[in-house]
């Protein structure tokens, strides 16, 4: 390793230790080039010079530490994202979940609700909503707060539209939201069935049992070792026969828990709890 590299490794890794120990947040098990990006966009975006020159500052500026973080945040996401997602989720795990009494469903690491939304309005028309919770949470507060507006920006509803009819869409998305000035309003029996919260998967426990998780995205920015913590996580977080859906790059495979799901669809990576 050169030189100049290996002391820009112990810098962040000084970077990540001094913002746990300071402010109790942990990224020191993030993907180091996904970490490494974000250090130099903010110490860019500050105008610095340096790694430990950013950690002066994030230790003695609490907005300087927010700024930080928020680039930490990934905040990707859209309605019905990856319409072929649902298709197989009506197909293949809906019939799952029809004789189940109540559902519980969580979507972790939600940004700003928009995928939380679209289970809602997929179990409403497969008649199941009126039985489901949806826990939704994120490490980012403030993408949970706008989740709670339970709208999104005009902008996009022509895409979410086309995405909607793509995963299997049984009306209109007019059908479940209002236009009202430059936003979109999601009808209110959906964000009635959503509970959103804050959690962080690198360092909170399991809050509850639930017939499906649903983490899109999301372990392809963690190490291996917080990816076996967060499989953990979830492996004991899910009833009996849950329900695992990840995201298109990521896998249980090469993890601790490889032996404890059934492949359900291995194209969407959905996996069914075997044990």
């Amino acid at each position: 390793m050169d030189p100049i590299d290996e002391l820009e490794r112990i810098e962040i890794e000084l970077l990540l230790e001094a913002l746990y120990r300071h402010y109790g947040v942990d990224f020191r098990n993030y993907a180091f080039p996904v970490i490494r990006r974000r250090i130099w966009y903010r110490i860019q975006s500050e105008r610095l010079r340096t790694v430990s020159g950013l950690q002066e500052k994030v230790l003695h500026d609490p907005l300087i530490f927010k700024r930080l973080t928020d680039d930490f945040s990934i905040n990707v996401t859209e309605l019905f994202r990856d319409p072929s997602f649902f298709i197989t989720f009506r197909s293949k795990v809906v019939p799952l979940l029809r004789g189940l009494p109540s559902i519980r469903i969580w979507h972790a690491g939600c940004s700003t609700g928009e995928e939380a939304y679209s289970m809602a309005i997929l179990l409403h028309e497969e008649g199941l909503l009126e039985k489901s919770r949806i826990y939704a949470t994120d490490m980012n507060e403030e993408v949970i707060e706008e989740a709670k507006l339970e709208s999104f920006t005009l902008d996009r509803l022509p895409k979410y539209a086309r995405n909607y009819m793509l995963a299997g869409g049984k009306k209109l998305l007019n059908h479940y939201v209002t236009v009202s000035k430059a936003r979109v309003d999601f009808q209110s029996f959906l964000g009635s069935k959503i509970t959103f919260a804050q959690h962080n998967l690198a360092v909170d426990e399991s809050f509850n049992e639930f017939h499906v998780i649903i983490c899109r995205n999301v372990l392809i920015y963690f190490n291996s070792y917080l990816q076996n913590r967060v499989h953990e996580l979830f492996h004991t977080s899910l009833s009996s026969s849950g329900i695992l859906g990840l995201g298109h790059k990521e896998s249980i495979t090469f993890t601790g828990f490889t032996d404890c799901y059934r492949e359900i669809e291995p194209n969407e990576k959905l996996y069914r709890k075997v044990k």
